[in-house]
């Protein structure tokens, strides 16, 4: 392929960015691919293959008709649909408008939905009727939302809505591609809005600038091993609404001239299968959670049939690689990040051979720290918080509307993680915990405030707790401790209500699977949750 000019050599003793002066997404995503060329494939629900010329076409005319709705450089969209190409579209219609993307996983429910919209002020929602039929209450009172483009035949969505509901077929026919010029955006410019947990309020908006495909590309190359090579198809069953699926697998691929496999189906052993063989998928993102479940149910791919497998979201272990290599007939190169910037550490066991239970080394361009809670640095082996160096093109803007939560993610010029971890004398660096009480739960980062919110909801509950508990195939799961108001009795019909109200108020994975009725959560003398008692 030809290199663009984003591109780093990634065994240079002297690493260098290479930051072009200008910098659009969706420009250095698809223009410089050939036109005739797969980039999404879909299967399953569906079967069709989009070119890059088309991807193109179609954005520059859904481009047009945003901008011809008003919208202008800076404002927000949000998209609220599964893996398909209208998401692709969608994404890129905003990038070469200039405006900002916030993706919403359809797992979410409808107080899920409202938040993000009205915090983001969000103008234009795409979804698929089913979804926004789900959610409506969601998104129909939303103040600054105008327009609910629906990937489908909206039918009767927009009976009582005083939005403009219309499909997104018609958007496209509406815009002028031939007119259309994309925005001239600057590599810090705005393009996409993620929605992360913390331990306490509500999600906090992480910005990115256009840049941040730049400062993926080391770790997507590397944990991939040389990517791009000929050949290369990628698929991942994480979803495109996050970081993981949008950053480390989705545009990465597109601006290397890799087709994306898309599939809307829930993740089985059959559809992994189904992907690697008959597909041909060569490359895949797969949380730790599915190769648990494909090592339960027995699956075995041929070897050479898997170029480069990637894992990233918690500690794969000395068995699952074992596994890997005998039934997948490949190794996993293992990697760490989060939204705020993502895949700075990771492995390449083509070339290098990580310690045993680490996460890697330092992605060429990343500088690592183990740094103590005043800002100095750890003695060698000594646990202490996991900071990378900035700046560096892979780095968030800051935290939506919120200076001061973004001045304390920083110890000077290090951005923390939040996470704990150790460094040897080699550079590898192992994980060993949380400084706070986000759970992590088959690749989710969960917060516990908005579980907390949304089982105090309920009349009968007086007070409720949440953290993390282990569990083996999802690394944690949610646990829900309830102090239910006097006169009201514990039943396991409760608990049912209870968890199915979480579930759909919030997201499928955020309800508690544990949910235990207690007399008393343990308090400090000022009154906060003990959550480390519970934990334990």
């Amino acid at each position: 392929m030809k290199r663009p000019a984003w591109w780093q050599d990634l065994d240079a003793e002297d690493f260098a960015w290479h930051v072009p002066v200008r910098f659009n997404i969706a420009v250095d995503s698809l223009d410089s691919q050939d036109a005739d060329a797969p980039a999404i494939i879909e299967t399953g629900t569906r079967d069709l293959v989009v070119s890059f010329g088309e991807l193109r076409d179609r954005s520059r005319s859904l481009a047009a008709w945003l901008q011809g709705q008003g919208l202008a450089k800076g404002d927000r969209i949000s998209v609220f649909l599964p893996q398909c190409w209208e998401l692709v579209v969608a994404h890129c219609a905003a990038y070469y408008a200039g405006l900002v993307v916030v993706p919403l996983t359809t797992k979410f429910g409808p107080d899920a939905v409202r938040f993000r919209l009205e915090d983001s002020s969000s103008r234009v929602l795409f979804g698929r009727r089913g979804d926004l039929t789900r959610v409506s209450s969601g998104w129909s009172d939303a103040p600054d939302l105008t327009h609910v483009v629906c990937s489908d035949d909206p039918g009767d969505l927009g009976q009582e809505s005083t939005k403009a509901i219309l499909p997104m077929s018609d958007a496209l026919a509406g815009g002028e591609v031939g007119v259309f010029a994309p925005q001239d955006t600057h590599p810090d410019d705005p393009a996409l809005l993620i929605y992360t947990s913390g331990t306490t309020g509500n999600p906090k908006g992480a910005l990115h600038a256009h840049r941040v495909l730049v400062g993926h590309m080391p770790g997507v190359r590397s944990t991939h091993e040389d990517f791009p090579q000929p050949g290369d198809r990628m698929w991942t069953p994480a979803e495109w609404a996050w970081i993981g699926g949008l950053l480390d697998v989705l545009f990465p691929s597109l601006a290397c001239g890799v087709p994306v496999v898309a599939c809307q189906e829930k993740f089985t052993p059959e559809l992994a299968r189904h992907m690697f063989g008959t597909l041909k998928v060569r490359n895949s993102f797969m949380p730790p959670t599915a190769l648990k479940h494909l090592r339960a149910a027995g699956v075995s791919i041929g070897r050479g049939q898997i170029r480069s497998l990637a894992s990233g979201g918690e500690s794969l272990g000395a068995e699952l690689q074992v596994w890997s290599r005998t039934h997948l007939g490949c190794h996993i190169n293992e990697f760490y990040g989060q939204t705020e910037m993502n895949i700075f550490i990771g492995q390449d066991r083509s070339r290098w051979q990580p310690a045993e239970g680490s996460m890697g080394r330092a992605v060429p361009g990343f500088s690592v720290r183990i740094l103590n809670p005043d800002g100095t640095a750890t003695p060698v082996g000594e646990t202490g918080e996991i900071c990378v160096h900035t700046p560096n093109p892979g780095e968030f803007l800051g935290y939506w509307n919120q200076p001061e939560k973004t001045r304390e993610k920083y110890h000077r010029d290090y951005l923390r993680t939040g996470d704990l971890g150790s460094m040897d004398a080699d550079g590898n660096v192992y994980f060993s915990g949380r400084t706070d009480d986000v759970i992590s739960s088959a690749g989710y980062r969960i917060g516990p405030s908005e579980i907390e919110e949304t089982l105090m909801q309920s009349p009968h509950v007086a007070l409720a707790a949440v953290v993390g508990q282990p569990d083996e195939t999802r690394g944690e799961v949610v646990a829900a401790y309830v102090v239910l108001r006097e006169g009201i009795t514990p039943t396991e019909e409760l608990r049912q209500e209870l968890q199915a109200h979480v579930k759909a108020t919030l997201a499928f994975y955020q309800y508690p699977r544990i949910l235990e009725f207690v007399d008393e959560l343990p308090m400090t003398p000022t009154g906060k949750i003990q959550r480390r008692k519970l934990r334990q």
